[in-house]
């Protein structure tokens, strides 16, 4: 029957015949696609497919206390005036400013941690950089403090830039470790390294934090990325929202923000999206997408901002 069928369209219409025959063949591949779990267009789901609930991997989240937290401080940046960083800390710390370390030697100072030597003291790290920078200075900082702390390179250094583009150096790389020896016992992580751009001469880019690396007593070392989250509800910017803040309570996360789900926008936001890293959906919604609201980007896997109660 369907050969009969077949050979009467191709007498009526050998065109008409052939758009047929390819569109039977797109409809039956998308089908088989989607049923082995591959990305299907929305527009050749049916109706009953693009309701149903979609399993998206549960990343596996471990909760750590982390003592740090540093920001730019107020005022402008530049080299030859140097920059102010507003730390903040839950025990006593110091604040290490390496000026022009370079790549490298930060490079192999992280190796060193994860393999043998733990970098828990400023000491540390001077000799793991085996003094591979234009200019040091330290700052001791309280738990109760809030002041900002300002660097400079003296003046007597004339650097006035770190080079043309690709550079060797880093302009400031800011060190925190915990001052009392007690206190390192009391968290896994023991040190936060962060790498700072200063503008100068040569590359006049705004200041900016680059990177945050994490530090653990294991010899572990995790990169600290920022989340993302819709720029509705709230005048902050998403990427000031760094996961790890050790002045943010976990409980007032949404009072914060004021942000609701983008898709429901009655539910909190509870759901962080990998790898796009956008805070958008909540628990519920997030069922129902293959990928990220804000971005579009398949989502690989999803992490809770709080516990998830079970009822």
């Amino acid at each position: 029957m369907a050969t009969i069928l077949l050979v009467t369209l191709y007498e009526y219409s050998p065109l008409f015949y052939i758009a047929v025959v390819s569109l039977c063949f797109v409809v039956t591949a998308a089908i088989v696609l989607g049923w082995f779990g591959f990305d299907v267009p929305v527009f050749l789901l049916s109706h009953e497919d693009s309701e149903s609930t979609v399993s998206t991997p549960e990343k596996l989240m471990v909760q750590e206390t982390n003592p740090f937290s540093l920001a730019l401080g107020s005022g402008s940046a530049c080299v030859s005036d140097g920059v102010s960083l507003k730390p903040c800390c839950l025990e006593p710390c110091v604040l290490s400013c390496f000026w022009g370390c370079e790549v490298g030697a930060l490079q192999e100072a992280l190796r060193t941690h994860q393999q043998n030597l733990r970098l828990t003291s400023p000491q540390h790290f001077l000799e793991a950089l085996h003094h591979h920078f234009h200019y040091h200075q330290t700052f001791y900082i309280r738990s109760e403090d809030e002041k900002e702390c300002h660097t400079c390179i003296p003046a007597d250094q004339r650097i006035p830039d770190f080079g043309p583009l690709p550079r060797k150096h880093y302009p400031l790389v800011a060190v925190l470790t915990l001052a009392e020896t007690e206190a390192r016992y009391l968290y896994n992580i023991v040190a936060n390294v962060i790498v700072i751009h200063v503008p100068d001469g040569k590359y006049n880019l705004s200041a900016r934090i680059l990177f945050q690396y994490l530090l653990t007593s294991q010899g572990y070392m995790h990169e600290l990325k920022p989340l993302f989250m819709s720029a509705e509800g709230s005048g902050q910017l998403a990427g000031e929202q760094m996961e790890g803040s050790p002045d943010r309570r976990e409980s007032d996360w949404s009072e914060e923000t004021g942000r609701n789900c983008v898709v429901c926008q009655n539910a909190a936001v509870n759901r962080v999206l990998l790898p796009c890293r956008h805070a958008c959906v909540c628990d519920s919604c997030m069922l129902h997408f293959q990928h990220c609201p804000i971005c579009r980007a398949f989502v690989l896997e999803s992490f809770a901002l709080r516990p998830t109660l079970q009822i």
